[in-house]
């Protein structure tokens, strides 16, 4: 069993194996398309890419896996597996030498979705990546606003206080590492009355927008104007919308419903952690430093019968 980076000569797979790809970055493929493609072995062969796509082969067989990491993000994606029908045999060193490559570029996590009825589920599980979360996607390409004064606005820096504040309250203590806001102002931003009161990341494609929300429950921004936010993000083009709500926010699935808006599938949101986080530090003092800090041994007396 051999191990390597896509290359030139892998060119003839692709079509054949599209057919059967196991998808594990939604976001990505919903907004940009086909994962699998001559522009995918293209950009894997640019030197120093943030993108990697490697190839596992034995008896004549091959699997497929795909990584990315974005700029300015701790943790690196794993976007695709293919052909689906050959992950149980030979993801596991497939899987480890994408890790190791995530880690080069160093990235602190490997980041992976998957439906839990999928072989691949078992598969990421014996290669050390463990659920974090359960995710739902909700496409919202039908649901129709009435109303254009909506409250939404693009997010600015005055705001960042209390969208991070928002995170903070929403995204339990030990996902945030992996599920960090952005560093600079992004997104929308909800305004009533009573000021902020909620944040969407807005992704934008050629082939959908994704939506991720921080919305708490008791927000005063009511499920309805998850509608008018179609609508704004929508203006000018046909694309379809996709929200994702992950499982510490389930509370905004009863208003998507009652919007019309269609579920999709849920998922297990999978990572596996490719560096140790160290919570304190110590100073150790040197031992030059030990030795010159150091106080002379007081000297020995001796008795006149010792002379």
């Amino acid at each position: 069993m051999t191990v390597r980076s896509l290359d030139i000569l892998d060119l003839p797979l692709l079509p054949r194996f599209g057919r059967d790809l196991l998808v594990l970055d939604s976001a990505q493929a919903l907004t940009q398309g086909s994962l699998l493609g001559v522009r995918t072995l293209l950009a894997s062969l640019v030197p120093h890419h943030p993108l990697h796509t490697a190839v596992c082969m034995q008896d004549g067989l091959a699997l497929i896996g795909q990584i990315v990491l974005k700029e300015d993000e701790a943790s690196a994606r794993l976007t695709f597996l293919a052909p689906s029908e050959r992950v149980p045999d030979l993801a596991l060193p497939l899987l480890d030498h994408l890790a190791a490559h995530s880690g080069e570029w160093g990235a602190l996590h490997l980041l992976s979705e998957v439906d839990e009825n999928q072989p691949a589920f078992t598969a990421l599980r014996q290669a050390g990546f463990a659920m974090y979360a359960r995710q739902r996607v909700w496409t919202l390409a039908e649901v129709t606003a009435q109303t254009v004064d909506n409250g939404w606005q693009p997010a600015g820096d005055a705001d960042w206080n209390t969208v991070q504040s928002l995170h903070a309250q929403i995204v339990p203590a030990l996902i945030q590492p992996v599920a960090p806001l952005p560093k600079l102002p992004s997104g929308l931003v909800c305004r009533t009355q009573a000021g902020l009161q909620a944040y969407v990341g807005v992704t934008r494609g050629s082939r959908g927008i994704w939506l991720q929300p921080l919305i708490p429950p008791d927000s005063s921004c009511p499920a309805d104007r998850l509608a008018s936010l179609v609508q704004y993000v929508q203006a000018g083009t046909h694309l379809p919308v996709y929200l994702c709500v992950r499982s510490y926010q389930a509370w905004l699935e009863a208003g998507l419903s009652e919007l019309g808006a269609l579920a999709h599938p849920p998922q297990a949101v999978m990572v596996r952690r490719l560096a140790r986080t160290i919570k304190e530090s110590q100073l150790i003092r040197s031992p030059e430093k030990n030795l010159a800090k150091a106080k002379p041994a007081a000297p020995v007396a001796r008795s006149t019968s010792e002379r």
